[in-house]
């Protein structure tokens, strides 16, 4: 019998993976660091649970087939769970967005490859929309040279995200460049995304598929973007030192610890929606859109489909982008996901 867990389900976003995951039929074991948060819900889901710390998550996932990790900050957490799925022979899958964790995981490619387990990151809204519309426009103009993605997401943040947040506000912009991670000023590009609602303005931030979307298509030179409004952008540009610093990291974390996340009805009147360009050398360009629900709803839904298809067993080993897994079209089979074809001039 194949087993799940799902590590960090107390979370605001572990709440929803697990609640979707029973009203489709599934029982994931949950778990988390504390018995005292994981047995309420798994009480109220009729659920096994789990609580451990990462220190012994190998003894932990011995009967485990797949892990869909959901404790942040991935910064800290994610590399001692990849040490124990690739210690137990547990395939892996997160929800982080973190740049530095993908680089991290998409560097253990061989460790997995030897072990026989897939390493996927960015399990959710962070990445597999962006991830999947890049694969699409790269198939659409082989060849290309630059790739813009830009997204927009309402309804707010959970606990998680904005510590997450607050956290990558320390580290300025980061780009690639011929093939590189570069670090830039936050903000440093600014250009017109033409989202199915309609032409937004936006500003270049630091996004996951920096990393997963070079791995994803080759495309040496990726942009990632979301709206900014004109002067916000400035402010936090003009402010990045600031953000820096301990006082302000400390005072945005403790905020983030108040905030409860959108409930049911918020997310189910919000969507969030990707648009995505390339170009190549002699000036040719392909461009896309989609909508999407609310990215933690989409989130959720991503999570629990991704782990249905590793535990079949047909993803090979290694670490892995969604769009390399499953290939680009996986976001068409997400629920309430609209994917305009690419136009290209």
């Amino acid at each position: 019998m194949t087993t799940w867990m799902l590590y960090g389900a107390n979370g605001y976003t572990g709440g929803l993976i697990a609640e979707l995951a029973v009203r489709r039929g599934l029982r994931p074991v949950l778990a988390g660091r504390s018995a005292a948060k994981i047995a309420p819900l798994a009480e109220r889901l009729g659920l096994e649970h789990r609580a451990f710390d990462l220190d012994r998550a190998a003894e932990a996932l011995h009967d485990v087939d797949v892990v869909a990790h959901c404790a942040g900050p991935f910064s800290a957490t994610s590399r001692p769970m990849v040490d124990a799925c690739l210690a137990s022979g547990t395939h892996y899958t997160d929800i982080t967005g973190e740049i530095d964790v993908f680089e991290a995981v998409a560097a253990r490619d061989g460790e997995a490859k030897a072990a026989g387990v897939v390493l996927l990151p960015g399990a959710g809204f962070d990445v597999v929309p962006t991830d999947c519309v890049a694969a699409m426009l790269a198939a659409a103009l082989p060849g290309a040279t630059h790739l813009d993605l830009a997204f927009t997401a309402g309804g707010g943040t959970s606990p998680g995200t904005t510590k997450t947040s607050v956290e990558g506000s320390a580290t300025g912009g980061r780009a690639r460049v011929d093939g590189e991670l570069r670090n830039v000023r936050l903000g440093h590009r600014r250009r017109s995304a033409a989202f199915r609602s309609g032409a937004r303005d936006v500003g270049s931030i630091p996004w996951g598929d920096v990393s997963t979307a070079y791995r994803s298509t080759g495309i040496p030179n990726i942009t990632t973007f979301t709206v900014m409004p004109g002067l916000t952008g400035h402010l936090q540009a003009l402010f990045a030192p600031l953000l820096r610093t301990s006082l302000v990291q400390g005072f945005g974390k403790a905020v983030a610890h108040r905030i409860a996340g959108p409930d049911e009805a918020l997310r189910g009147r919000t969507r969030s929606e990707v648009w995505g360009e390339v170009s190549d050398a002699e000036g040719r360009t392909a461009s896309m859109a989609l909508t999407a629900p609310n990215g933690y709803d989409l989130t959720a839904d991503a999570v629990v489909r991704i782990v249905q298809r590793l535990l079949t067993g047909d993803v090979p080993a290694g670490s892995h982008t969604p769009s390399s897994a499953f290939g680009a079209d996986f976001v068409r089979t997400l629920d309430g996901v609209t994917v305009d074809e690419p136009v290209r001039t």
